[in-house]
């Protein structure tokens, strides 16, 4: 073989001249560690290279540039035949932890039949079949335990989901990633997966930020949101103020070119709810209440509000943001959002109501009365605080 003729290839490996410098260092007697610091190359990258591509047909395992070159060159061959589709004792182990029936006792299978596979995610609101549903590095990493002696029993966990995933590697049916727990019919990119899912959420702005007179329910003012979902990606806004319980709803129509302009990565929001459409939605709402009703909102961590710093500055409200998985921090909202659950049911398209519709719901819900005010209204006990509010002002005058 002649080494100037090799293939170039990318910074990811070792190329020809940089293995003639590990075979010098090494015959010099330097370690691996030296070596990588000398090259830029991480030590276990150095390591790996001694170990893999030295020569085997010596006594002892020599390292030659040339061999090792051979034998890397040699290992990149494509194209190459997956490990599942000549080992079919592998594949079927594999496929049994994957797809095998959840049994009774007596060998009973049991667990709903599941949909017909028609190349979609996981069905909405519908079952699933009962599978063994192992996952690939469960699989991967089992097989040493059951098959401690047999070398020909190994794979990856990156091997399975190529085989499930790519059709080119396709040694396993391509229905079975419904079997996998989150029933994908695509892989996530590895960068949307390396997104931080709550990074609009600062230390400033958690719920534990929030001044304790937001918690005792003293002073009305303090108001929680959030968003009641619904069919097609409609949405309604809810607001409650935790000390009268009193409920403004917000109206989110779709934006032009929804359901018509194809979605795009990064592209505009057209579903009513984006950061930007949410932020002017909810200050033209909360801008309309006296200022003393306006002290704080605590929110839920969605992204719809991840505006809220420009939200700070045009209407002077501050913003909290409760913990992670902790909707009894917005106990007032949830419960809330539960009766409104009797006006708009999930599954439904909230986009169909308009703006008076919505808020006739707001007024039957705020004209009902609530235990927790002594049978009052939240019309009433708001009208009240306002009313005192007002007799203190005028005397303050006299």
């Amino acid at each position: 073989m002649n080494p100037c003729l090799s293939p170039t290839v990318s910074g990811r490996y070792l190329s020809f001249s940089e293995r003639e410098d590990i075979a010098i260092f090494r015959a010099q007697g330097l370690g691996v560690r030296e070596i990588a610091w000398r090259l830029g190359r991480s030590p276990s990258t150095i390591s790996r290279e001694l170990r893999r591509n030295a020569s085997t047909r010596t006594w002892r395992l020599d390292y030659k540039a040339s061999i090792a070159q051979w034998h890397a060159e040699r290992r990149a061959r494509r194209p190459k035949v997956a490990k599942l589709v000549t080992n079919d004792g592998l594949r079927d182990y594999v496929q049994d932890r994957l797809s095998g029936l959840v049994r009774c006792p007596d060998g009973r299978g049991v667990g709903p039949p599941g949909p017909e596979w028609k190349g979609k995610n996981k069905p909405h609101r519908g079952d699933r079949r009962w599978v063994q549903a192992w996952s690939p590095e469960q699989i991967s990493q089992r097989l040493k335990v059951d098959f401690p002696d047999d070398e020909s029993m190994r794979i990856s966990h990156e091997a399975i989901y190529q085989a499930l995933y790519v059709q080119s590697r396709g040694a396993l049916r391509r229905e079975l990633v419904a079997c996998l727990r989150t029933g994908r019919a695509l892989r996530v990119p590895r960068a949307r997966a390396r997104q931080e899912a709550w990074a609009h959420v600062t230390p400033e702005v958690m719920i534990s930020e929030r001044p304790a007179e937001a918690e005792d329910r003293a002073i009305p003012g303090h108001w929680e949101g959030d968003l009641l979902l619904g069919l097609e990606r409609s949405a309604i806004g809810t607001l409650v103020e935790r000390m009268t319980r009193f409920t403004m709803l917000i109206h989110l129509p779709r934006e032009d070119g929804y359901g018509v302009v194809p979605r795009t990565k990064n592209g505009p929001a057209l579903a009513g709810y984006g950061a930007v459409t949410m932020k002017n939605a909810l200050a033209s709402t909360m801008t309309t209440l006296p200022e003393q009703l306006r002290r704080s909102l605590t929110w839920d961590r969605g992204k719809e509000l991840s505006q809220h710093a420009a939200f700070i500055v045009e209407t002077g409200i501050p913003v909290y943001f409760a913990d992670p998985h902790s909707p009894w921090q917005r106990g007032t909202n949830e419960n809330t959002n539960g009766l409104l659950r009797q006006y708009f049911p999930k599954g439904t398209d909230l986009s169909r109501w308009d703006q008076d519709e919505i808020e006739a719901v707001a007024a039957a819900l705020n004209a009902r009365p609530r235990k927790t005010l002594g049978w009052r209204t939240p019309a009433e006990a708001l009208n009240e605080h306002l009313l005192s509010l007002q007799q203190a002002g005028v005397a303050t005058t006299d």
